[in-house]
């Protein structure tokens, strides 16, 4: 019985894995529609529709425990003010990415986030880095810098997306705060600024929402649905599959980005990308060597 139960969890954590990932996948898509809106005004939407999103769903999962769990010190509250402006900033490349025609840009910045991961740690948390993954770190630099020769200025917008995102988990790794919970508090904390921005661009006649179409308008609400639904998946997820076996899952998003900017949006894929995402998977496959290891183990185990 008991075999038949961890099955079952399994099954239905793979299940939540590839609906958040193939959601992250698909999600140039939803903003591809909101490509008229400034990508500002688009970050704003996304953190204020997060919040009450958040605060139903947390009510409902911990029940009375809720506002127990909401006190947090001050001193975690300082470093999810960092967190919350990364990943905002995170947010807004994306956005801005997406409506100017760059998905390809989003997508080896992603795939690339892994490897930054894995430099931040040694850097920063003193992790040990095998030779294999220096050698993958390497790799993966020497793909970038070729791309910058080759377009003749530096691939910013997947630099920026990867190294955001890797600060980002850095910051929450060093709190002892929950991903929703925190999440919670980073959206709450960036609330007031997003509402001050949208009011001031209202005051201004800048403000897209409630003036141009109902489609709009819906797509800017939805914006937080489509920035908290698969973080809840993959929570959900974390917590049934060990995380050697769902970082195999990461890949999933990248790479239905980089299909849809090819293949859909007609993003042009220059000599100079080839050699980048080349020496990016590479450096992936190389970074994921011991994971994959570690997963054979505990699958056979």
């Amino acid at each position: 019985m008991a075999s038949t139960t961890e099955h079952k969890l399994d099954r239905d954590g793979v299940r939540a894995a590839l609906t958040a990932f193939i959601f992250w996948g698909l999600v140039p898509i939803y903003y591809k529609g909101l490509q008229t809106v400034g990508s500002w005004e688009v970050l704003a939407h996304r953190v204020i529709w997060s919040v009450p999103i958040l605060l139903v769903f947390l009510a409902i999962r911990d029940g009375r425990s809720f506002w127990r769990k909401l006190r947090l010190p001050l001193k975690s509250v300082a470093w999810l003010v960092l967190s919350g402006l990364t990943i905002s900033l995170n947010w807004l490349i994306f956005v801005w990415a997406v409506a100017n025609d760059h998905v390809l840009d989003t997508s080896l910045g992603y795939f690339g986030t892994p490897v930054v991961n894995v430099l931040l740690g040694y850097l920063f948390l003193k992790e040990r880095l095998p030779m294999v993954q220096l050698i993958a770190v390497v790799v993966a630099t020497a793909g970038t810098v070729y791309l910058a020769w080759y377009l003749g200025k530096p691939p910013w917008i997947a630099v920026t997306l990867a190294v955001s995102f890797g600060i980002y988990g850095l910051v929450r790794k060093r709190l002892d705060v929950g991903p929703m919970l925190g999440l919670l508090w980073e959206t709450a904390l960036m609330f007031v600024p997003a509402l001050g921005y949208l009011l001031w661009l209202a005051s201004r006649s800048g403000q897209q929402f409630l003036n141009v179409s109902v489609s709009i308008d819906l797509l800017l609400i939805g914006s937080g649905f489509a920035t908290i639904l698969p973080l809840i998946w993959f929570n959900m997820a974390a917590k049934k599959l060990p995380l050697s076996v769902l970082g195999f899952f990461q890949y999933i998003a990248p790479s239905m980005s980089f299909l849809l900017a090819v293949y859909l949006f007609g993003e042009k894929f220059t000599p100079g990308h080839a050699v980048a995402f080349g020496a990016i998977w590479l450096a992936l496959a190389l970074v994921s060597i011991e994971p994959f290891h570690r997963a054979r183990r505990r699958l056979r185990g």
